[in-house]
Parts: C-alpha cells; sequence; structure tokens
C-alpha cells in the first residue's frame, strides 16, 4: 500500500497541507529549512514508534498554533482497497497519541498492519559511531517490518523492565513473589524479541550475501553484546538482582544487545569506515531490507530518503533509482535542487515552501 493523500494540520512548519501523491516515486525539492523534512517525519507517524526525529509529540505541534496537531492518510493500493489512517495529539492531552483506523480508535501497533516503513536521514550518518541504542532501534524498525509482531514484545518487555528496576530502586527491598513476576514477563518477551533479531539478521545477511558487487560496499550483519545463552535469561535476571539495584538499570537482556555491522570488502568495522563508506553501508542495508521485505510478505516498505542523492556521485545516483524503481514501491525523496533527480523518471514532484508543497 502507498499513501495516496497526505493532509496535516498545525503539524511542525504547516497549519494546513494536502499533499496528493502517485504510487512510485514523490520527490519534495526546497531551500533548506523549507519543511521538506517535516513531510517525511508526519508519514514516519504512520507506523508505531517516534517518528523519524525521535521527538516529544508536543514537539511536532505547530509553535505558533493552538495546541496539538494531525496527520491523516489515505493508503491506496493495486488491488483498490482502501485504507484511511491517522495520527496526532490534541492540545488537552499533547503528550498523548491518538491513533485511528477507518475512523475507529486504534493502538499505534495497529498501523503496523497497513503500512511498513524505513528511513534514512542525515542524522544516521552517526549510526556506526553513536550508542548502542540507536543501533538496536534501527535494528528493531527492520524487525518489525517482517515481523509485526515484534513491537508487542519488545513494548511489553520494555514496561515489565522499567517495573523492577523501580522496585529494586525501593529503599525497604524489593518484594521477591512481585520481582520474580516481572522477570517472568521479561523473559517471555525478551526471548520472543532476541529470536526475532536473530531471524532478521540471518535473513537479511544472507539477502546481502546474494547481491553481486555493485555500487554500494556489502554489509556484513551480526548480534553482539548481550545474547541468549545455556542460563535462561529468568535466571540471569534472578542473580543479578543485587548488581542491577546497586547500578540503578538492569544489565542483562536483549536491550544490551548491539547490531554489528561490518565492510566485507575491507574486512573493517563499520565504525572505521569513512563517512562516504558508512553511508554507502547504510544504504546497502535498507535497500536488501525492502527487497527482503517485499519477498517474505508481498508487501514492500514505504521508504524515505532525506536528502539521500545529495551525498552520492552521478554513477551512484542512477544506480540507487534503478534499484528503487525496481522495487515497485513508494519512495519519498527530498533535495535542495531539481537537477539530483534527473533520470528519475515518472514521479510526483512537489516544490516546498513557507508551508505550502505545490505541484513542481
Amino acid at each position: 500500500m502507498y499513501v495516496s493523500r497526505l493532509a496535516l494540520t498545525d503539524f511542525r512548519s504547516y497549519p494546513q497541507a494536502t499533499i496528493v501523491a502517485g504510487a512510485g516515486f514523490v520527490v519534495l525539492t526546497g531551500e533548506n529549512g523549507a519543511g521538506k523534512t517535516n513531510i517525511l517525519e508526519a508519514i514516519s507517524l504512520l507506523a508505531p514508534g517516534r517518528g523519524l526525529r525521535r521527538v516529544a509529540l508536543s514537539e511536532m505541534a505547530r509553535g505558533d498554533g493552538p495546541g496539538g496537531f494531525a496527520v491523516a492518510a489515505k493508503l491506496a493500493s493495486d488491488v483498490g482497497e482502501d485504507v484511511e489512517i491517522g495520527t496526532g495529539a490534541s492540545a488537552a492531552a499533547p503528550e498523548r497519541r491518538l491513533v485511528r483506523i477507518n475512523g475507529a480508535a486504534a493502538a499505534a501497533a495497529g498501523l503496523s498492519e497497513w503500512l511498513s516503513i524505513l528511513w534514512l536521514t542525515p542524522a544516521m550518518d552517526r549510526l556506526f559511531s553513536e550508542a548502542a541504542s540507536g543501533r538496536r532501534r534501527f535494528l528493531d524498525r527492520l524487525v518489525l517490518a517482517l515481523e509485526p509482531g515484534h513491537g508487542h514484545h519488545a513494548a511489553r518487555y520494555e514496561t515489565a523492565m522499567r517495573a523492577r528496576n523501580k522496585l529494586l530502586a525501593e529503599p525497604d527491598g524489593a518484594d521477591p513473589a512481585w520481582l520474580a513476576a516481572l522477570e517472568a514477563g521479561m523473559a517471555e518477551h525478551g526471548a520472543a524479541v532476541a529470536a526475532a533479531r536473530e531471524r532478521a539478521v540471518s535473513a537479511l545477511g544472507e539477502r546481502l550475501s546474494a547481491i553481486p558487487d555493485g555500487p554500494f560496499a556489502r554489509a556484513g550483519l551480526a548480534l553482539a553484546g548481550w545474547r541468549p545463552g545455556a542460563v535462561p535469561l529468568a535466571a540471569e535476571l534472578r542473580a543479578s538482582r543485587a548488581r542491577d539495584a546497586a547500578a540503578g538499570r538492569t544489565l542483562v537482556g536483549p536491550h544490551r544487545s548491539d547490531l554489528s555491522v561490518t565492510h566485507v570488502g575491507k574486512a573493517q568495522a563499520a565504525e572505521r569506515c569513512s563517512t562516504g563508506e558508512q553511508k554507502a553501508l547504510l544504504l546497502g542495508i535498507v535497500l536488501a531490507h525492502a527487497e527482503l521485505v517485499a519477498e517474505r510478505t508481498g508487501r514492500p516498505p514505504l521508504l524515505l530518503l532525506d536528502e539521500v542523492a545529495a551525498h552520492l556521485d552521478p554513477l551512484r545516483r542512477a544506480a540507487l533509482f534503478d534499484r528503487l524503481g525496481a522495487m515497485a514501491t513508494q519512495v519519498w525523496m527530498t533535495g535542495t535542487e531539481t537537477a539530483l533527480f534527473e533520470g528519475i523518471g515518472a514521479a510526483t514532484r512537489l516544490h516546498v515552501a513557507q508551508g505550502v508543497a505545490a505541484p513542481g
């Protein structure tokens, strides 16, 4: 499915905006600060999670607006099955996310049944050198596109872990029975999270190894940090109570895992590669994953590529457009110059300026 109509109300720089788009490429051009990335962020909220900027909901509302915002979309498909989805927050409860699917209130997790979304932004250029938490979030979004139920297990695990941390911090000591119950929940959902990550990394690694050499660096993937072992997670947690209480956080479990990426051609860790090589590795992973999702589910993910063409030479840019065009998915791309998208072929082309996205 793809976004055939996007409507924004009091979102970021947009008091009101409606965008009608086709099923293939959607190209947004305009000056820096015009609001191109704001449109991509709005689309990213049509999937579970905090969007591509990962900020509080209250920060997304238009600064001089009445408070609250809304993002609504019509999803269309080749078989004619239209779906209306939307999300936002009210002025009365600016941090409470509201979701509606075909007019009915729904949980954010329900969005993954209709749309999977992947994105690349300039901020992600630091993915391989930043803390492991960023790579876990990136990995979990890849997993979610393959297994929508992953979000449920990850959320339940995090909820139980926060409750356990709070209980361990009680000055009078934690109730052992309640701790055991929370640890059992963490073990159940943590096992599901870890297994889903293992499956995704294995499948994506096989996909990457099967792709012929081309203009994008080939990535090797592996899980690092905490991994399931011979000792069950519930037993690990029970044995780590005193240590975790002293640290003020849980020190074992899938929230301590990491995604390790290497440049196969150079046999070098991604964090030691040049900025350009890291960008190519990341792009190669996202493209291979999109193809894997399309193959496994029959539903290729929608792609949001922010300023990606500006960092590629003409040869790699043409190769990127060819590969994206072969995926039969909707791809939203931003850039400051229309010349960056020459040779892309048929596309919905919009010029963004002063809170308006107009054909051009």
